[in-house]
Formats: C-alpha cells, sequence, structure tokens
C-alpha cells in the first residue's frame, strides 16, 4: 500500500502557499477601496485553514519519494491547486458555479486560457489579476515540473530532455535545486522585462502587469472580452516577442546569463521558428490575396496569431475564425505543435516531432537499405529505444486521448469542429477552439457542465504529459 502521507503533507504547503497568493488580490481591493477583499480574504482562510490540517497531521512524514508517491503526488498538486483557487470565484460577486470555477482555475493553472467569464472589460480588478497570477504560477511551476519531475517520471520520452539538459555535465549550476533557482529568476527577470516592453508600447501598468504574466506563461488570459484586438500594433509585436521567449527552454536563460549562447544555434529553436515562419507566410498570403488586407495589416495579423496558437498562448488580435478554411486548417495544425522542452507552452512539442522525423528517415532507410546498420542520434548524442518507445507511445496515447475527448464532447451535443478542436486545444493547452461557440470571437460559458469537467479532465491530462494521469488509473499500480 502507498503511504500517503508524505504525499498529503506536501499537498497541504501547497494549499496555504495558494492561501497566501490569495492575499495579493485581496490586498489590492483593500488598498483600492473600489472591491469588497472579503471573497479572497475568506478563501484565504479556509484554505489556510485546511491546507495547515494536512501539514499538521502528516509533520515528520517526508524522507525521500518513492516513484509511485511521486506520481501520485503530481496528479493531485496540480489538482488541489485548481480546487481551492477556485473558492474565490465562487464567493465573488461573479457567483460563479464550483463547475465554473474549476473550469476558470483549471484552464488557468495550466496555462490553457479557454475561459467562462464574459464582460472582462467591467470585471473587478482583483479577479483579473487572479487569473492572470494563477497563469503566472501555472508557468513557472511547468517549467519545474518539465526540468526536475517528469524525466524522473519517465513520461513520454521526457527522459530526453532530462538527459539533454540535467545531466551533471550539462547544468549551468551542479545541483538540481540551484538549477530550479536560477530558473525562477529567469522567469521574473523576463516578466519584468515584459511589464516593461508593454509599458513602452502604451499598456496602463495593470494591464501591462497582467497581460506579462500571462503572455509569458503562454496562458492567454486577458483583461478584455475582445483580448488583443484594442491594443496598438506595436504593442502586438511586443506579444509576439515574449509568447515566443515563453516558448523557448528556460534552462538556456540561465546559460546565456552565464555567458553560453548555444539558445541562438539550438535546433529545437531553429525548428520551431522555421514551422513558425512557413505558418505566417501562408497565413500572410491567404489574408493578402484572399481576405483583402494591407500587406502590413496582413503579415502583423498573421504572426501574431500564429505564434499565440503555435505556442499555446491563445491570444486573439482578431476574429480569425472568419478568415476562411485554409486559415482553419493552419490554425488547427498549429494546435498540435506547442514550444521547446522546458517551456510553459504545451501540445506535443517539437523534440517528440523531431524524434519521429529520426525514426520515420531511419524506417524509410531501411526500405531501401534492410542491411543497413544506423545509429539513431539527437544532436549528436544517441538516440536510445527507452526514449523513443516513450515517445512513439506519447503520440499515440495523445491522438487516443483527442479522439475520445472529442466523442466525448460530441455526446453532450456540440457540433463536430468545436468537439474536435476544442479536444485539441485541451489536451495541447492551447485556449481557443475553432468555430462560432469556442473560437476566438467566443468562449466555453454556455457548454454544458459535463462538457466542462470533460475539457478541465483533458487539460490537466495535457499538462502532466498523459502518462501520470493514466498510470494512477491503472489497477496494478495500486496493489502492493
Amino acid at each position: 500500500m502507498i503511504d500517503l502521507r508524505p504525499v498529503l503533507f506536501v499537498i497541504g504547503v501547497l494549499i496555504c502557499a495558494i492561501a497566501v497568493a490569495m492575499l495579493v488580490p485581496a490586498t489590492v481591493n483593500w488598498l483600492s477601496g473600489r472591491e469588497p477583499p472579503e471573497p479572497f480574504s475568506i478563501a484565504a482562510v479556509l484554505s489556510i485553514g485546511l491546507g495547515g490540517l494536512f501539514v499538521l497531521a502528516n509533520r515528520g512524514t517526508v524522507h525521500a519519494f518513492t516513484l509511485r508517491q511521486a506520481y501520485v503526488l503530481t496528479f493531485l498538486a496540480w489538482f488541489a491547486v485548481p480546487a481551492i483557487a477556485a473558492l474565490p470565484l465562487v464567493f465573488s460577486e461573479l457567483k460563479l458555479s464550483y463547475t465554473d470555477a474549476f473550469f476558470e482555475t483549471m484552464s488557468g493553472v495550466t496555462t490553457t486560457g479557454s475561459t467562462v467569464l464574459v464582460g472582462l472589460d467591467s470585471m473587478p480588478r482583483s479577479i483579473l489579476l487572479w487569473r492572470a497570477l494563477l497563469q503566472w504560477l501555472g508557468g513557472v511551476g511547468i517549467v519545474v515540473m518539465a526540468i526536475a519531475v517528469l524525466p524522473w517520471l519517465r513520461t513520454g520520452g521526457m527522459q530526453l530532455f532530462h538527459a539533454e539538459s540535467s545531466d551533471r555535465s550539462d547544468k549551468p549550476m551542479p545541483r538540481l535545486a540551484a538549477v530550479t533557482a536560477a530558473i525562477c529568476v529567469a522567469y521574473l527577470a523576463v516578466s519584468i522585462a515584459c511589464v516593461v516592453a508593454y509599458r513602452i508600447a502604451g499598456m496602463t501598468l495593470f494591464d501591462a502587469i497582467a497581460y506579462a504574466m500571462t503572455t509569458l506563461s503562454t496562458g492567454g488570459y486577458a483583461t478584455r472580452d475582445s483580448s488583443f484586438t484594442v491594443f496598438s500594433a506595436e504593442t502586438q509585436w511586443v506579444s509576439v516577442v515574449f509568447m515566443l521567449a515563453g516558448a523557448l527552454p528556460f534552462v538556456m536563460y540561465v546559460r546565456a546569463a552565464r555567458g553560453d549562447w548555444s539558445i541562438l544555434r539550438d535546433r529545437q529553436v531553429g525548428a520551431m521558428l522555421l514551422i513558425l515562419a512557413v505558418g505566417v507566410a501562408l497565413l500572410t498570403c491567404w489574408l493578402y490575396w484572399h481576405g483583402g488586407r494591407p500587406f502590413a495589416d496582413a503579415i502583423r495579423l498573421a504572426t501574431f496569431n500564429a505564434t499565440s496558437i503555435m505556442t499555446t498562448t491563445g491570444y486573439a488580435s482578431d476574429d480569425f475564425g472568419v478568415w476562411g478554411p485554409l486559415a482553419d486548417g493552419i490554425f488547427f495544425y498549429l494546435m498540435f505543435v506547442g514550444g521547446c522542452t522546458g517551456s510553459t507552452a504545451g501540445a506535443i512539442k517539437i523534440f517528440r516531432f523531431r524524434v519521429l522525423l529520426i525514426v520515420l528517415r531511419e524506417h524509410i532507410q531501411r526500405r531501401f537499405m534492410p542491411h543497413a546498420i544506423a545509429q539513431r542520434t539527437y544532436d549528436g548524442k544517441p538516440l536510445s529505444v527507452d526514449v523513443v518507445e516513450g515517445v512513439m507511445a506519447f503520440l499515440a496515447i495523445y491522438f487516443m486521448a483527442v479522439a475520445v475527448g472529442a466523442v466525448s464532447l460530441g455526446a453532450f451535443g456540440l457540433d463536430w469542429l468545436s468537439a474536435l478542436s476544442g479536444a485539441v486545444q485541451a489536451i495541447g493547452n492551447v485556449g481557443p477552439g475553432l468555430g462560432p461557440i469556442i473560437g476566438p470571437a467566443g468562449n466555453y460559458a454556455s457548454l454544458p457542465d459535463g462538457a466542462k469537467w470533460i475539457l478541465a479532465f483533458e487539460m490537466l491530462l495535457g499538462r502532466l504529459e498523459l502518462f501520470t494521469v493514466l498510470v494512477l488509473l491503472t489497477p496494478r499500480f495500486w496493489r502492493p
């Protein structure tokens, strides 16, 4: 039997940490005097009480975690945080149902960006700040998980990233704790740079802070119903830069700070930029010749929205749902791409596509050279069978999860485009789907509660790289 006491102790600490974070919007309300701080204050007190009980009841039990305990902890942590973070939304003047509140906070913590809220322009600033803060905290949590947890759990080939950037010889610093701390500092520094850039581009201070937190985390929560359509062209180009910054491996920022500029020649980064460039070129031509847009507007709209979808940020500077069938197809495929490993972006990620291409190339070569001996390498390093099997299994489960999710959403009455794109965006943590209901001009408020729970589970499933959740559903996992 798995000893859950160490797991519950850590969960209690996390709940208390979220309670402390609730004091930030509560303080903003108290200082402004325009909005009551009670929703966040009451939620914080309840959360500290619950978290404190877990901590006191299980103190002294944390030593070294076993592999099974690590799986349980990873899942429970990413479930408990949005479950507790939903309380202020339930207690607030919005009077959200717990289903809607949980959907909103799960979307926030996993940096998905899907929302059930309308009327953001007139919404209390404390709510807008809380949503942005959840995405910012979720973003740094994703990076730390990708570097410290998932490689250990051998989740879907994530051990390849472990081999690339977490071995002692490759670490920018000798210990994992030091690497994690350095990455958090880099995350904060780039966030501050984003705030400054937004302010220079013309945003108000509040918008600059809120959008910076949701840009670098590739989350996409906005402070306006119209997302980015109300902001200047300069602001949109700033956003493109920092969305890409969020999709890069954060360990490379640490290396750059220490004089190692390997980021400039990293093949994973190059592949991501190449895919984006192709998508932008196609969309620009389509908007210019088919849509009749001026060339400058076409290239800006194509670059911003393609970057937003590919990096799984989910902003929109235009209703690309009405751009036409070619644009729909391009955006649909970009939803699968994501960013680099060790970034805040979701979806499949570039390194898995590269491994897939390596395997396909070898397989094709064997068709006409059956006796050839070829060593699989990834950036000059041997590619183990274990890594290849992990990536292939991940891809198979990924598309199965999309199919099951789409069918499940269809059972709740969604049309095929909404159901399919909704499943793809939820697994990939993208945000907007396609179609009039959940496209860039819509949201998820009108969906049935059952569909929202399915989407919330898929957000969690995608963020935890699938296998972390699926392992827990295996009966043998729980046997002694």
